[in-house]
């Protein structure tokens, strides 16, 4: 273990990037622009005929499809063209010594040294992002404690240079965070005349057949996947599309804990196997509100007595709640989306 340090190097480009917090945010629809371009789905097609055997063997192991895995794999390093080149423990020594997460660095520097003290990789290929993240799928080390797996059989989980450990350790880690095998992600939907927007939320779930029996329904007319917990989610407010996920985004969820993340994931595999893209059209009018911009947001619907909780330019659920309140006090659809437009209608006396 002590060898682990002999070479290691604070570095303070870490430090500038943990604690820079960029101004200026991103639509959903740039987002997914960017991820799941068509240069992405043309190569993660030929990725997947390239890991077909062991993105079959790992679904029939883990319930996971292949095409899952391997958007995945396109999304936290361009299909393994780029996983970082940061030294694991130097970026998780200097974030443990100088940081604002120094607890959680030093949790995780005791796993990737554990993972030294396996094995399974040598200190010099341990390597990922400024942020501790590693491999071709970004595993941070406690979850390589937790999930990573010898698929090849070489007696190394290797999730750097083998595909056999890549696909399977990426599908366990979905398998053990909840993901049912069989099972959609979420389906593109319409939502009914009248319905109400406050309730496309992440934590209003209920089962297809009742939000079915309510009137929203797929595009083209088939059965809604049958989710017994189903929430709608609007990524982009009431002028965009509307999706029903079931417990499988959450579990890509628990990958990364951000919902463009996951319908990215989503919509990229769908692309992968050949589906469809979304239909309904993104409001490609609306602006994203910058960083202060959500600031005076919080602050005006505070003054308003909307308490959104701190105003620090993060859209939480707590802002949302507070916005989907003043919506419904001025008559507007209360889908808790942050625009210009509200801003502006705030800050008029």
């Amino acid at each position: 273990m002590r060898s682990a340090f002999d070479q290691a190097q604070f570095l303070p480009r870490v430090i500038e990037l943990d604690r820079a917090q960029p101004e200026f945010t991103r639509t959903v629809w740039d987002y997914l622009d960017n991820t799941v371009s068509p240069q992405r789905i043309a190569t993660g097609q030929d990725k997947l005929l390239q890991v077909r055997a062991e993105a079959d063997a790992a679904a029939a192991r883990y319930g996971v499809p292949g095409a899952i895995v391997v958007a995945i794999w396109g999304m936290e390093s361009n299909y393994g063209g780029n996983y970082g080149s940061t030294p694991i423990i130097d970026a998780l020594a200097t974030l443990g010594f100088e940081g604002r997460r120094e607890d959680w660095a030093r949790r995780e520097l005791l796993a990737a040294l554990k993972i030294l003290d396996s094995g399974d990789i040598a200190r010099d290929r341990m390597i990922g992002s400024w942020a501790g993240a590693m491999g071709q799928t970004q595993f941070l080390p406690s979850n390589f404690l937790a999930y990573a797996v010898d698929a090849d059989g070489d007696g190394r989980r290797d999730i750097w240079g083998s595909m056999p450990d890549v696909v399977a350790s990426t599908a366990n880690f979905l398998s053990r965070s909840g993901w049912q095998a069989g099972m959609p992600w979420g389906v593109e939907v319409k939502l009914p005349a009248g319905f109400d927007y406050g309730r496309a939320d992440m934590a209003v779930r209920q089962p297809s057949a009742q939000w079915a029996a309510e009137g929203v329904t797929t595009m083209d007319g088939q059965p809604l996947p049958e989710f017994a917990d189903g929430a709608v989610l609007l990524p982009a407010g009431a002028q965009g599309p509307a999706f029903l996920v079931g417990p499988n985004f959450r579990a890509v969820l628990r990958y990364n804990n951000s919902t463009n993340y996951a319908l990215a994931v989503g919509l990229l595999a769908q692309r992968l196997g050949g589906g469809a893209d979304v239909q309904a059209p993104w409001p490609r009018n609306l602006s994203a509100l910058s960083r202060s911009q959500l600031t005076e947001l919080q602050t005006a619907l505070s003054q308003r007595g909307f308490a959104t909780g701190a105003a620090d330019g993060v859209m939480g659920p707590a802002t949302r709640e507070g916005l989907r309140r003043y919506q419904r006090s001025v008559g507007l659809p209360a889908d808790g989306y942050p625009s210009a437009e509200l801003l502006q209608r705030l800050q008029q006396p």
